[in-house]
């Protein structure tokens, strides 16, 4: 347990060692591109809290591109600090090119962590494409929708008497002259009568 413990204290550590010397490092190049103030203080924090929210979309959502395009974007902000001020960038000239990056980096800040924050991840899904659901808090229970019933049958069609008696004679006549039974849709066209009551008379013959 000690020992364990002796590894999470050595993390920390380093960790905030880190996180104190890459702070100091943004600020610095804020204040050399012209960010005084409190405003060169803003920088590092807009930084590191884009680093907690891709980290946070990577540790619990399922689409991680968008996080892992983050998470460089504002590791490559800390790291590029870090070698800029180890004398490889002269801080009393800065070029153009980077008060430009250093005076876009809020708008970029913004439009990440807002991206990461307020889009919601895609529902995991198994290898059969399944939507996995998570355990969530019990929900009320909504109403039963009513069971909506089946609209009533269809009355049968009245078939006159003499219409059938006609229609025995066209199918036999039908038949007579090509050999096969009459279907609905002959029968229909040679009486002339619409396809409900044509249906109701060939059911008949």
């Amino acid at each position: 347990m000690r020992a364990h413990l002796a590894r999470v204290d050595a993390v920390l550590v380093q960790a905030l060692i880190a996180a104190a010397l890459s702070f100091a490092h943004i600020h610095d190049i804020a204040m050399a591109a012209g960010q005084d103030g409190w405003k060169a203080w803003a920088y590092p924090i807009s930084v590191d809290l884009l680093l907690v929210a891709a980290w946070r979309r990577l540790r619990t959502g399922t689409a991680k591109t968008a996080a892992w395009c983050w998470f460089v974007i504002a590791l490559t902000a800390s790291l590029g600090a870090n070698v800029a001020t180890a004398g490889l960038l002269d801080m009393t000239d800065v070029p153009a090119w980077l008060r430009i990056l250093v005076a876009g980096w809020p708008a970029v800040a913004f439009l990440g962590g807002t991206l990461l924050a307020h889009t919601a991840p895609k529902a995991a899904t198994d290898e059969n494409g399944t939507e996995l659901i998570e355990d969530q808090e019990d929900e009320p229970e909504t109403p039963a929708q009513p069971a909506i019933e089946p609209p009533p049958p269809t009355p049968p069609v009245p078939v006159p008497t003499a219409l059938v008696d006609h229609a025995r004679k066209v199918a036999a006549e039908h038949h007579t002259r090509t050999g096969t039974p009459i279907d609905t849709p002959t029968l229909r066209a040679r009486l002339g009568v619409p396809a409900p009551l044509a249906e109701a008379v060939a059911a008949q013959l």
